[in-house]
């Protein structure tokens, strides 16, 4: 027999010598999860499902207008004396089918109560509801007639034959994604700009409605019902929905799986003629932006929201039948307030929900890490949407802070204060919960913690020089081979220019001309003799500018040091124009870090002393270099020391849109250089992006945490 503590209940005599039995309504099916047998309670009334396992359904099962609840149990505990659930369990389970409308009672006064846990579940639901306004679920419609007469037509596509075809379709789709990927990611860049917003919302209707039906037919080909579609405001924008929970009653695993899958599989199989469409026709007309947004739609939403298991979409309910573990949101919930109870608080008469340690772990994980995502997630949704629609922004924002903090802190005392299971720990629930609070308080309050913030830069030489051309020509020779050392006035670069030479020769002989006529004036017309002197000195001084400019043909070496130019020997040939920078003449004895410090950090670098800095390089990041002499320049800029850390050149600072060269900063920054000490495993080059981190003094995460927000909202909405 089981133990006496698990087997009996306090509270058993509440429901002893009641009579209770299965709403004649309920269905009851077979599954296997993890190679064990579950029940599957069915209400077609109300589209709801319980699972249970055998011995608990054998109890069950045994529950009868004509028996008690006490004989019920006993006959289960007789047969299966090592599998019947306890009298606490059996009471938790009895609720719970209570409480999902599954139970009647043999008196007449059922119907009454009924009603009222009816009026109780609707009254959940519409809780559940607000509290989740941002996936807000609204039925309308019975679709199952509709999918009835169209089944015979798009059944046959969910067979082998279908599978063949999508692969061929997906594949090619594929192919011409790859092709065609630099115009797609070029394109996305105008997927947010306000007149594409119509039709990005009309993409996302389209798909998801295709979404919902490719779920709804799977369900139907395998024998389920689907009797419910409605809108789904997900971030307050309509799109539909269809239940397909009637799925959960399959037996076969994979079956289930497919249906989870359906609405991805179909997302895929129309952005690939989408795509087909977008490839084909031209820029800008609407077709091939409406296809370009069914592609952006089908893929961002399946990544962030139906793949991904974290969230209690498509993704969630297929992890939940490749585990083979049923209801994966709540009992991860389930099995983490098991641990605090059964491990912090001490209560020693409660059963794990889990049934294997493997299960235990995957639970455990998925709570917390399910958890972390889900205020990831919504916290992007609430700055993206206060970005568009400041107020609505701010109603969300109020709502989720009702409903992940008052609400539960309003829950935790509640359960704290009068949950049975507390009756003999009550005290050192409190007492642990409230140190536990106390502890998180003062942590993030008063212990300071170590400071320091990032910011990117490059590594520059402190003497060094651009070789830039003061004449156009073309590339001749290069003199100087790029890598070697030179020394100043040394020739680099030799230009052609044969303009040039022609306008040379055009120039001396012009000067010959007015040599010969001035000597002709000072003999026969003496009055023209000033005028001709004056074009005469015109000239002399056009061709000593043409003489530089033929001196200056040849590029030498403003300094002595190491002369970098990658990519000149490429350029051999190449029309140069004047000013044209054509390498770098550098001192690779002593270099510095010139760091780019963004406006939300500005506040730490002036007011709060600076302890230390350290250097990491890209490709080198395990190494650190020590800075020092750190030089503020207290002057804001717009201009980035090097191309290398905006957007354009794959670094992380916003960069103006009108600037082809993408070295003109979005927003002001400021400037701070700090000399770096060479080591010999590390490779100093002029130009090298990086990060320097700056230590300051340690601080608590609290009010760290608060004048973050405030410099976000303050840059963000001027609040």
């Amino acid at each position: 027999m089981a133990d006496v503590t698990q087997t009996f209940s306090e509270s058993w005599y509440r429901i002893a010598n009641q009579r209770i039995s299965l709403r004649p309504g309920v269905n009851a099916r077979r599954q296997n999860f993890r190679g064990q047998r579950w029940i599957v309670l069915e209400n077609p009334f109300s589209n709801q499902f319980f699972r249970l396992r055998p011995a608990a359904y054998e109890f069950i099962a045994r529950l009868r207008p004509d028996c008690t609840v006490e004989q019920a149990w006993k006959e289960c505990l007789e047969r299966h004396p090592d599998q019947a659930p306890g009298q606490e369990a059996a009471i938790q389970l009895l609720s719970q089918l209570y409480h999902a409308n599954l139970l009647q009672y043999a008196d007449a006064s059922d119907s009454a109560q009924l009603f009222e846990r009816y009026e109780k579940t609707k009254q959940r639901e519409t809780r559940a509801k607000l509290l989740n306004v941002m996936f807000m679920r609204i039925p309308l419609f019975d679709p199952d007639e509709f999918l009835n007469k169209t089944m015979a037509v798009v059944g046959k596509l969910i067979s082998p034959f279908g599978a063949i075809l999508w692969t061929v379709v997906v594949g090619w789709g594929f192919k011409v994604a790859f092709d065609n990927w630099a115009q797609l990611r070029d394109h996305s860049q105008g997927v947010l700009a306000p007149q594409n917003l119509p039709l990005l919302y009309v993409s996302l209707v389209v798909i998801k409605t295709l979404h919902e039906f490719g779920h709804a037919y799977f369900c139907k080909k395998f024998g389920g019902e689907v009797h419910v579609m409605g809108v789904l405001f997900m971030i307050f924008t309509p799109t539909p929905y269809m239940d397909a929970t009637s799925s959960w009653a399959f037996r076969s695993r994979w079956k289930r799986l497919l249906v989870g899958a359906a609405g991805m599989i179909t997302e895929v199989f129309f952005a690939a003629f989408a795509l087909f469409i977008w490839a084909n026709t031209k820029d800008p007309s609407i077709l091939h932006n409406l296809c370009y947004n069914v592609v952006f739609i089908a893929s961002v939403s399946t990544v962030l929201f139906n793949l991904i298991p974290l969230l209690r979409f498509d993704g969630y309910y297929m992890l939940s039948d490749l585990l083979d573990i049923p209801n994966l949101a709540q009992r991860s919930m389930a099995h983490l307030r098991y641990l605090v109870e059964r491990y912090i608080f001490g209560i020693k008469r409660i059963e794990s929900p889990t049934n294997s340690r493997k299960e235990q772990g995957w639970l455990a994980v998925f709570g917390i890490s399910s958890g972390i995502y889900r205020v990831f997630v919504f916290g992007r949704i609430l700055l993206f949407v206060a970005d568009r629609l400041l107020l609505i922004g701010i109603i969300m924002a109020a709502v989720c802070a009702v409903s992940w903090v008052f609400v539960p802190t309003v829950r935790l005392l509640k359960y704290l204060a009068s949950d049975p299971k507390l009756d003999r720990r009550r005290p050192r629930a409190i007492a642990i919960t409230s140190a536990a609070a106390a502890v998180v308080v003062i942590l993030l309050q008063f212990v300071p913690f170590p400071h320091h913030f990032r910011a990117p830069g490059v590594l520059a030489a402190q003497s060094w020089t651009q070789a830039v051309n003061e004449a156009p020509g073309f590339v001749d020779k290069i003199l100087a081979t790029p890598g070697s050392r030179v020394t100043k006035d040394q020739p680099l670069v030799l230009l052609v220019n044969p303009e040039l030479e022609l306008n040379y020769a055009a120039a001396k002989a012009s000067k010959a001309e007015y040599e010969a006529r001035l000597l002709q004036a000072m003999k026969m017309e003496t009055a023209n003799l000033k005028p001709l002197r004056s074009r005469l000195d015109s000239i002399e001084k056009h061709i000593a500018r043409i003489e530089a400019d033929r001196a200056s043909l040849t590029l030498r070496a403003r300094q002595d040091g190491l002369w970098v130019a990658p990519q000149l020997e490429e350029g051999v040939g190449r029309w140069i124009a004047r000013g044209t920078g054509l390498g770098l003449i550098i001192d690779p004895a002593s270099f510095e870090f010139v760091a780019t410090v963004l406006q939300e950090d500005v506040d730490n670098l002036f007011s709060q002393q600076i302890h230390g800095a350290q250097v990491r390089l890209i490709g080198q990041a395990d190494e650190t270099i020590v800075a020092s002499n750190l030089r503020k320049i207290p002057a804001e800029k717009r201009t980035l020391p090097s191309p290398a850390l905006g957007w354009s050149g794959g670094g992380e600072i916003a960069v103006s849109k009108h600037d082809p060269q993408g070295q003109k900063a979005a927003e002001p920054f400021f400037e701070v250089h700090a000399d770096v000490t060479k080591k010999a495993e590390i490779a100093f080059m002029h130009g090298r992006a990086g990060k320097i981190r700056f230590d300051l003094e340690p601080e608590p995460l609290l009010p760290r945490a608060i004048r973050r927000l405030r410099q976000m909202l303050q840059k963000r909405y001027q609040l």
